[in-house]
């Protein structure tokens, strides 16, 4: 997209390739919420009800 321009390569190759490092970060942070969202799905079909909670929400007054 912006590798055409001189003033991108002078950037980058003083400050590194920020979009390129974002983009990786959000990768990660990707994966690493799909990773938890998968575990606390898979702990809560695996854990009976609690005896201490109601069935049915309470209904408001």
């Amino acid at each position: 997209m912006f590798q055409q321009t001189p003033i991108y390569d002078r950037l980058v190759a003083e400050r590194g390739d920020i979009p390129l490092q974002v983009r990786g970060e959000a990768d990660r942070i990707h994966r690493d919420l799909a990773q938890v969202l998968r575990q606390a799905s898979a702990l809560q079909a695996s854990t009976p009800p609690s005896v201490f909670e109601p069935k049915q929400p309470p209904r408001a007054l």
